[in-house]
């Protein structure tokens, strides 16, 4: 086996487990979608151009977008940027929370 596929199985691996361990759900969904990248590049390497296909289409492609919408529609992606926007104007303004 290459040393190249031994540092794909390596990433797919450390993936893995940064997906079990990231409390963000974006990041989870992104890092899960270079899961589904490196694993199509796998199957390529294997000789099975079809499951790289597939696991391209479905895997970073039609699920991420699902995972995506869930979050959108649960406000997780919105409630990020507000604690994104909150963050910035306590770095800016010290204490003001907008109270005159």
């Amino acid at each position: 086996m290459s040393i190249i596929v031994q540092l794909m199985l390596v990433f797919l691996i450390g993936c893995a487990i940064a997906v079990c361990l990231t409390k963000d759900l974006l990041t989870s969904v992104v890092i899960y979608m270079a899961y589904s990248m490196i694993m199509s590049v796998v199957w390529i390497v294997l000789e099975s151009p079809d499951l790289a296909i597939t696991e391209a289409a479905v895997g970073a492609g039609v699920t991420s977008l699902l995972f995506f919408l869930a979050l959108k529609k649960i406000h997780a992606i919105d409630a990020r940027n507000e604690v994104r926007r909150q963050h910035a104007q306590e770095q800016r303004g010290g204490d003001d929370h907008g109270e005159e």
